[in-house]
């Protein structure tokens, strides 16, 4: 196998990744530390689906689908940074199949935070100009995440990123407690999701910081080790039955309270500091690649809910009935709306300034502020297509118990399914509707990217304005009587088919 610039292998197997997250990392579960992330309840299903995606890439029948070469070296897809329209349909695929392959929804597979480092390497001359000493940091960065096959989150939240540090009894918001000859000491706190199981973290301001300029000490950005001395990861307990909450089981994503006590950042893992205006800029591009996996996300949750409503209704032989067509015509016109954003978004992609090439940003956009505005609407009507039963169905032990099995087999067996099917059905629906699972993902979808607010304004920001206003002054003989359009519209002629080939330093 090859070994890459950074000395590692290029494509991991599922022992690789298990033995990079048993470094020493201190980690509390119930305010009890964790003696082996790899096998602890909280964390083995996602450390599984993990180690098995990366066996995945040996396979001979899942390899073309997983693993790309660039300058005849292996790369992940979902790490490769995208130059073609092609290489966004492959993107797609992989995402698919390891979201077939984790049977449900799982936010943080790490293809999300590809796309803010690609959107890094967008910004690397403007981040160069703006912080000479630590932009120069962001090509090595950027080629060592296209070297190494690691698990790398995001970490923007902070618990209290309107505080001065050291405020009296709350968490201090992340800052720097003092610079030494080979990196920054950090102190405070940052929220951040699968940090149990990950092995690194590209770490950036909230956006509430990106709007407040004078807040310079904390205009920080910079790549962190999970495993590094001082820093403590406080999780989310979570406690599933396997038959009574499947998606929770297998699929459920450590929530994590990041403390930086002390920590040591060298400084080459550095890319911006004290430079307000570089957190800006980041912010406003941050998502233009990782929105795309997210809004795929949506349509796989589309895709459940309408599987869950069709198939209880059709085990009630009510699925023919005109009124209950036409609701589920309205998840269907949801559904069709996130796939249509996603597959023009393709189609219509655009080349960045950095010479990637990017989904149709508005298009982009429009189709997140679509899928999650309808999303709560969506989820209710689900619930009501499915029917009650999603809340009375009594749990999978009632039904073995000597006492109720026999009157609830008798109660729930139907021609259209054994009682047993309806079990399991209802037991889905719930974990996916109903559950602290489903609430829990509910808001991660409308906060994980940024407020609706902020999500709304990117789209303001990304649309062509100058299209329609040029369209109605022609219709209307207003040539002169209303401003000449922007000429400083970012978008390229669509339908561009151009590819270009990686760039030397970083293919």
């Amino acid at each position: 196998m090859s070994i890459g610039f950074w000395g590692l292998r290029m494509i991991r197997t599922g022992e690789d990744y298990r033995a990079s997250i048993r470094d020493g990392r201190a980690v509390l579960v119930g305010g009890e530390r964790v003696a082996d992330v790899a096998t602890h309840p909280a964390f083995r299903p996602m450390v599984d689906l993990r180690a098995r995606l990366h066996d995945m890439a040996h396979d001979p029948e899942h390899r073309a689908t997983l693993v790309t070469t660039r300058r005849g070296t292996p790369q992940p897809v979902t790490h490769a940074l995208p130059f073609s329209q092609a290489d966004w349909w492959a993107k797609r695929r992989a995402t698919d199949l390891i979201l077939d392959t984790a049977g449900g929804i799982v936010g943080r597979i790490g293809d999300e935070t590809a796309g803010e480092v690609w959107a890094l390497h967008d910004l690397r001359d403007t981040l160069l100009t703006l912080d000479p000493r630590h932009g120069a940091h962001v090509a090595p960065q950027v080629g060592r995440f296209l070297a190494e096959d690691g698990f790398l989150i995001s970490g923007n939240a902070d618990p209290a990123d309107r505080l001065p540090p050291g405020a009296q009894g709350r968490p201090a918001p992340l800052h720097v407690q003092r610079e030494t000859d080979v990196g920054i000491v950090l102190r405070g706190a940052k929220y951040l999701t699968g940090a149990a199981y990950a092995n690194r973290a590209f770490v950036k301001p909230a956006l509430s910081l990106a709007e407040e300029p004078a807040q310079t000490d904390r205009a920080l950005g910079f790549f962190c080790d999970l495993g590094a001395p001082g820093l403590k990861i406080v999780c989310r307990a979570t406690a599933a039955r396997p038959e009574d909450q499947p998606l929770t089981a297998r699929c459920t994503e450590s929530d994590s309270l990041v403390l930086f006590d002390d920590v040591l950042i060298p400084w080459e893992d550095v890319v911006f500091y004290r430079a307000p205006q570089a957190a800006r800029h980041l912010r406003a591009v941050l998502h233009r690649y990782s929105a795309f996996p997210f809004v795929q996300r949506l349509l796989r949750q589309a895709d459940l809910m309408i599987g869950a409503a069709l198939a209880s209704l059709r085990l009630a032989g009510q699925d023919r009935h005109a009124g209950v067509q036409d609701k589920l015509a309205r998840l269907a016109l949801w559904r069709e709306g996130i796939h249509a954003h996603l597959t023009a978004a393709i189609a219509l992609a655009e080349r960045s300034a950095g010479g990637l090439m990017m989904p149709n940003q508005s298009l982009l956009y429009a189709g997140r502020v679509m899928a999650l505005t309808d999303l709560p609407a969506m989820l209710h009507l689900t619930r009501e297509l499915c029917g009650g039963q999603i809340a009375l169905m009594p749990d999978a032990a009632s039904f073995r118990s000597p006492e109720t099995a026999d009157w609830l087999d008798r109660c729930h067996d139907g021609a259209g399914g054994t009682a047993e099917d309806r079990r399991r059905l209802m037991a889905f629906a719930r974990d996916l509707l109903n559950s602290d699972q489903a609430g829990q993902r509910l808001s991660f979808q409308l906060f994980a990217q940024s407020p609706p607010h902020a999500q709304l304004a990117a789209l303001y920001h990304s649309f062509d304005w100058d299209g329609p206003l040029h369209l109605m002054r022609q219709a209307a003989a207003l040539e002169g009587a209303i401003p000449d359009p922007r000429s400083d519209s970012a978008l390229t002629p669509w339908f561009s088919t151009e590819t270009r080939s990686p760039q030397p330093a970083l293919g």
